[in-house]
């Protein structure tokens, strides 16, 4: 295959952010991807966006649609059993806004935009190996359509998730990984209806309940559950019941039913892995990292890590500076940590864990208490939420 500046090893929103941003730099990439197109725009992933996400989509010619048919919210509410929920109020205590944006929606610009501009996208790749990552000239050998490719390029970024071969292909004595595993999932619907105004997670003593959405006419809905949960056994009916109970009256009233246009269970993970860059492959989003979705941090995630790495290469790239590469790790790892603290702490906060004694339950019920009264704490929390600036 004719030469790329840069391989970019999966098809999701990190990898296809990064080539649009690097084509606006006038920087060469290919982007590999093993699903079929239709798999990948099918995907329903998040939809909560912090405001440097939506800053950045905009900087880089992806607002019009997210103005269009997002939804800017002033934070997300904390409804407890028996107690007054309240609001994690990121424009009162930031100034900025949160943003309600279905991660399918901006993968399909992203898709748009990228045949606009002749991008090289090449899925339904099967084989996928990383060469000579150490040295100077790596190159990515895959089988397209039962025919044996290869590609050279200058630069690997693996943004190919948790299951692709990027993280796989840093030596083992180098790497070194972070995990906690939740004993639950989240089983979630989506259901074209008018969603609740504003984005609400709920704690009851039958566990965690979260009420998101995607556009004024379509919602998004999670219960906690079992991990050996059978989506058979969780008919439309069963699971509205079940959402209503464990959201206060008041609130459980105003849900819109209807039926599910999508059902799913997902498990619950914390993931880090470092470092994310080894030679010429630099890690970016789920490929180094997961978070649990209590903290919304998935997607921004990752397009910090975007934002990073396009902002090293387009460095080295056009100018032969290597000081953002060789930070590259480090940068992108200061903020995953945070992700993962906020989202550790939100989950263990809001979820029944199976060990729960009366101690934990009464420190749980403590912390809700503090941050419903404390306006210092409420800041703090707000200012984690709605995301950290992008480090200079």
């Amino acid at each position: 295959m004719e030469p790329t500046q840069v391989a970019i090893i999966g098809g999701g929103p990190a990898g296809m952010l990064l080539s649009h941003m690097l084509h606006l730099d006038g920087i060469d990439s290919v982007v590999l991807e093993r699903q079929a197109r239709d798999h990948v725009l099918k995907r329903i992933r998040a939809g909560v966006l912090e405001y440097g996400t939506v800053k950045l989509l905009r900087d880089v010619g992806l607002g019009e649609r997210m103005d269009r048919e997002g939804h800017a919210h002033d934070g997300s509410w904390i409804a407890w059993e028996s107690r007054q929920p309240f609001l994690i109020d990121t424009k009162r205590h930031t100034g900025k806004y949160m943003w309600s944006f279905g991660q399918t929606a901006i993968t399909e610009e992203l898709y748009r935009v990228r045949a606009h501009d002749g991008g090289r996208v090449i899925d339904e790749i099967r084989q996928v190996a990383l060469h000579d990552l150490d040295g100077e000239r790596p190159w990515i050998g895959f089988e397209k359509d039962g025919k044996a490719h290869r590609l050279e390029c200058d630069y690997v970024a693996g943004c190919d998730g948790q299951h692709g071969v990027s993280r796989n292909s840093i030596p083992t004595d180098l790497l070194r990984t972070y995990e906690r595993a939740y004993p639950f999932g989240w089983l979630g619907i989506m259901s074209e209806t008018p969603p609740l105004h504003q984005i609400m997670y709920a704690h009851h003593s039958r566990g965690f309940a979260l009420a998101s959405q995607r556009n004024p006419m379509l919602s998004r809905y999670y219960i906690q559950c079992d991990l050996a949960t059978d989506l058979k056994e969780w008919p439309d009916e069963r699971f509205w019941e079940e959402l209503k109970r464990r959201f206060p009256p008041d609130i459980a009233g105003k849900i819109v039913t209807g039926p599910s246009i999508e059902k799913s269970i997902a498990p619950l993970r914390s993931f880090v892995a470092e470092p994310m860059s080894y030679g010429r492959l630099f890690l970016a989003g789920d490929a180094a990292h997961n978070v649990p979705p209590t903290g919304a941090k998935g997607l921004n995630l990752a397009v910090s890590d975007v934002f990073y790495l396009h902002r090293a290469l387009v460095a080295q790239i056009k100018k032969s500076d290597g000081r953002y590469l060789e930070r590259y790790s480090e940068t992108a790892l200061r903020r995953v940590w945070n992700a993962e603290r906020l989202s550790w702490q939100l989950t263990r906060l809001m979820h029944v864990f199976p060990d729960d004694d009366d101690f934990t339950r009464r420190i749980n019920l403590n912390e809700f208490d503090h941050l419903q009264a404390s306006p210092a704490a409420q800041a703090a929390l707000a200012e984690q939420y709605v995301g950290m600036p992008f480090e200079a």
